[in-house]
């Protein structure tokens, strides 16, 4: 697989698709950590791992990739009406929505095949407690694109937002945010490789 981030060019073999976390320990009740996050293998990894999930339609299984909802509890308690509605029936539904458009939108009409990912460093931000209505601070990583092959043609999509709990890397929305209607979405389908990004976002 060719990784790619701010014109740095890794080859590395795929992962396999269990490459996410297998642990019993739910990470949202453990501390914690400002570290700034790796934008190498780890990430490489979930979003190799989100790519077979995708491909195989497997919203259950993509769901371990989905920001743990213990940890958004307490970021959002105390600043929201309801967090845990707002994370399952705004979060959580749009993501289950979008895996099964984005499996829709690679897969119909033939193979896609994933032939790397491309991230902007810079694009990575330190957002503190206070901000973006959170009690806790955390790193976010907007537009990260999955580049794949159909046919003889490369072309992209991007993963909207992600956002990082104790050096692991989540999928916060995978489709836009906001979107124009209640449906899944695709973020920012392109023609060849696109662009990563833009900064900015919560």
């Amino acid at each position: 697989m060719l990784v790619a981030t701010s014109g740095l060019s890794i080859e590395l073999a795929a992962t396999p698709s269990n490459a996410s976390s297998t642990t019993t320990i739910d990470p949202g009740r453990l501390p914690p950590s400002s570290a700034e996050p790796s934008l190498a293998l780890p990430l490489v990894r979930q979003m190799d791992a989100l790519w077979n999930d995708v491909r195989t339609n497997n919203v259950v299984r993509a769901q371990s990739l989905f920001f743990p909802r213990s940890a958004y509890l307490r970021m959002k308690t105390g600043l929201l009406p309801s967090p845990s509605a707002d994370y399952a029936q705004r979060l959580l539904y749009f993501y289950n929505l979008d895996v099964a458009a984005y499996h829709r939108y690679l897969f119909t009409g033939g193979a896609s095949t994933l032939v790397g990912i491309t991230r902007n460093r810079a694009d990575a931000t330190w957002i503190a407690p206070g901000q973006c209505e959170n009690l806790i601070g955390y790193w976010h990583l907007p537009g990260v694109r999955l580049v794949y092959r159909h046919g003889t043609k490369e072309f992209s999509v991007a993963v909207a937002s992600l956002i990082s709990w104790r050096g692991v890397w989540y999928v916060v929305h995978l489709g836009p945010n906001p979107r124009p209607t209640n449906v899944g979405t695709v973020a920012d389908p392109r023609s060849g490789p696109g662009t990563p990004g833009p900064a900015g976002g919560c």
